[in-house]
């Protein structure tokens, strides 16, 4: 076993097990981890003892609340490179798991957001866990940035109208919720998860799906679902004015709720954000999705927007963020593209997907 104070990695029987291990953090993910996952899973592909792959988090509150953004913030007084770092290798993650050759069992228990999202929701298989006390959501909006991660290509194929409004408001989705929008597959009650690892852990790879659905259970009716209609008829218009314009001529509580969250939000980061999941439909993988992000974040972190809202949400804790520009009104169009605009050569991502 390899145990590091933040992730414990191990093999337990036929499955590599890493567990997000800062549990007063609700295992937030720094660089640290990130570096520490990283060479596991590789050396685990070649590894023919290990069948599978269990991604879960210690205690009971969540997988993983997401980056370490106040590791971020602080950053900035050293310059540019720990955030590139963090975001270039965090992303190099998130695909090398998308990608992963082995079955992969993310157990999204508690709350799971940002971050935790990129190391659970992209996997492919039909392995992806939720419970009863599952909480999923990308509010990267509230601190002025977008759904990064890769979170632009989930959005980007949730039903209907469904990833511009998760995107936007960042809703917490539920068990249910979850599946309906795409980010999990499967619904097993938290009590069995237990049995359920030590199911795994004695599992053959073409096994791992009997294990998980001798344990799974239809999920609950999902509330989410409930708002298709509304939903479809305000996030689907064509820029953020128009959405808000939308919600102001529904005569719904939800509605009102929903365009205050907005009008809360950083301009920028929402129309970038629009932008972004809209465009991430026309693209053809993952990868190219985390290209983008990674411009995108870069951008707001170096024009100051997400230290600004860092700043106010959980430094000062003043929630009042200082955005630039202060309005949509004050918005231009060549501000939100030049977001998008290429970084330089040494900067850039440059995943690309197997051919």
């Amino acid at each position: 076993m390899t145990m590091t104070d933040d992730v414990l990695i191990r093999v337990e029987g036929t499955a590599g097990r890493i567990t997000l291990n800062r549990p007063k953090a609700l295992n937030a993910l720094t660089l640290g981890m990130v570096r520490a996952i990283w060479p596991a899973l590789l050396a685990w592909k070649d590894d023919p003892a290990v069948e599978l792959v269990i991604l879960d988090g210690a205690g009971e509150r969540g997988l993983c609340a997401g980056g370490d953004v106040r590791w971020l913030y602080d950053s900035r007084a050293r310059g540019l490179d720990d955030a590139l770092a963090f975001w270039r290798e965090e992303y190099a993650l998130n695909a090398l798991i998308h990608r992963y050759p082995k079955p992969f069992v993310p157990i999204m228990d508690g709350i799971v957001m940002g971050g935790g999202i990129g190391l659970s929701a992209h996997v492919q298989g039909g392995t992806r866990i939720v419970t009863e006390r599952s909480q999923l959501a990308m509010p990267e909006t509230t601190i002025g940035l977008i759904p990064d991660v890769g979170g632009t290509w989930l959005l980007g194929r949730a039903p209907d109208s469904f990833g511009e409004y998760l995107g936007l408001v960042g809703e917490r989705m539920h068990g249910a919720g979850t599946i309906f929008s795409g980010f999990a597959d499967t619904f097993v009650q938290s009590a069995k998860l237990d049995a359920m690892r030590a199911a795994l852990c004695s599992a053959k790879a073409s096994d791992v799906k009997g294990a998980i659905a001798r344990f799974s259970e239809p999920p609950p009716h999902s509330n989410l679902a409930d708002r298709a209609d509304i939903i479809g008829r305000t996030f689907s218009q064509p820029n953020i004015p128009a959405i808000l314009d939308a919600l102001a001529r529904e005569d719904d509580e939800w509605a009102t709720g929903t365009r205050e969250a907005l009008l809360a939000r950083s301009p920028k980061a929402l129309a970038a954000t629009l932008a972004a999941v809209r465009r991430a439909r026309k693209l053809g993988a993952l990868e190219e999705a985390l290209n983008v992000e990674l411009r995108l974040c870069l951008h707001l972190f170096e024009d100051g927007e997400f230290v600004e809202g860092v700043r106010a949400l959980l430094v000062d804790k003043d929630k009042k963020p200082r955005w630039k520009p202060p309005s949509l009104a004050e918005l231009s169009d060549a501000t939100v593209e030049a977001l998008f605009a290429p970084l330089p050569a040494d900067q850039e991502l440059g995943l690309r997907a197997p051919v």
